[in-house]
């Protein structure tokens, strides 16, 4: 079976985590200030605070930001459901708004018509590793006076108009999961310009304090270890490779897919392919995923039920394209670890299920 993903992990990560257990110093230390010194030059210099998740960064980020109870946050509903239980773990509601259909990002005219006088941010998520529709975003957050926070967790190093996510709003959350582009085994980390936004989040991962025993706010405990430090220190250099990897992969299967429309990219985007993410329509998407595993090609379903339609919240809504998405999305092998004939197995595959199904 070629795998949906396949994380990197060699020699270079195991040595690091040696060196930090030799140290002694295994929890946050040298190797996290390291690591946000190192990771500020993928978003432009912003400051840069590591924490334990990618929704540990996205929660603080909010907090940080001053956003809790009677806050209403516009998110997309679809997503990963970390996204809108951030908002609502910081006190404040997430309103759901729906998505473009070519890059299944916010539709910044639904962004507009969900703004209300409660409204204290909007938090677009960079899905499948591209670049959400960022000028439009910014001018609605710049118009209404509310925050633009992003949800970066997928999109490393991805950029539109020569300018990286994570690097457009007040604050930006990535994560470091092992599936996504690059790893620390678990982490995440908040970027923004505000030194006040900064120094909040580094308080409220460390039980509010900066000072030992001078606890100044309550907080959590959710530090990045020396030891996912190290990790990410190794991987964030390999970063850049593995990116031109994807994208190149990403061509590849762009010029030998059959049968499915490929990708879109925006107009100066830089797509960094978390997911390969194409639509089977018509309600063939299951069934489709069924014959290319049984054919050794393994898929993912990235996201089969829209936030608002869990149980966790339960919200009937009409957004025809989120629902549009969540039942035709299917997301291909595109990691950096695929080699060749791989490769041409996924686009023959592809193919022969495409004109088997026609």
């Amino acid at each position: 079976m070629i795998p949906a993903a396949r994380p990197e992990i060699g020699e270079e990560e195991r040595a690091a985590v040696d060196r930090v257990m030799r140290s002694g110093m295994l929890a946050q230390g040298p190797e996290v200030a390291a690591f946000e010194e190192e990771f500020s030059a993928v978003v432009d210099g912003r400051r840069c605070v590591a924490v334990n998740s990618g929704t540990s960064a996205l929660h603080l980020s909010l907090l940080a930001a001053g956003v809790g109870a009677g806050d209403e946050v516009i998110v997309p509903s679809f997503s990963f459901a970390a996204t809108a239980n951030a908002v609502h773990l910081a006190g404040a509601t997430a309103v759901f708004a729906d998505i473009e259909p070519r890059h299944f990002s916010l539709d910044p005219a639904a962004v507009e018509a969900a703004v209300t006088e409660r409204t204290r941010a909007v938090m677009p998520v960079h899905l499948y590793g591209h670049p959400a529709g960022m000028v439009e975003l910014a001018a609605i957050a710049r118009r209404h006076d509310i925050l633009l926070i992003e949800d970066a967790a997928q999109a490393h190093a991805a950029s539109l108009d020569g300018v990286p996510v994570g690097a457009w709003g007040d604050a930006a959350s990535f994560s470091f999961y092992p599936t996504k582009n690059m790893t620390a085994g678990e982490g995440g980390m908040v970027t923004t310009p505000s030194p006040e936004i900064a120094r909040n989040v580094c308080l409220l991962r460390n039980q509010g304090m900066e000072k030992r025993y001078a606890n100044e706010v309550i907080g959590f405990n959710t530090r990045m270890t020396d030891l996912h430090a190290a990790i990410g220190r190794v991987q964030l250099r390999r970063l850049e490779g593995w990116t031109e990897r994807r994208r190149a992969n990403a061509r590849f299967l762009d010029e030998n897919l059959a049968g499915v429309a490929v990708p879109p990219v925006a107009g100066g985007a830089v797509h960094v392919y978390h997911q390969y993410t194409v639509r089977i329509p018509d309600g063939e998407r299951d069934g489709f995923a069924a014959e290319l595993a049984r054919r050794g090609v393994g898929s993912g379903v990235y996201y089969p039920t829209p936030i608002h339609r869990l149980p966790s919240f339960g919200l009937e809504l009409d957004l025809p394209r989120t629902e549009e998405a969540a039942a035709e999305v299917l997301s291909l092998p595109v990691h950096p670890s695929l080699t060749e004939q791989e490769l041409h197995t996924v686009a023959e595959q592809v193919g022969a299920v495409a004109r088997a199904g026609s």
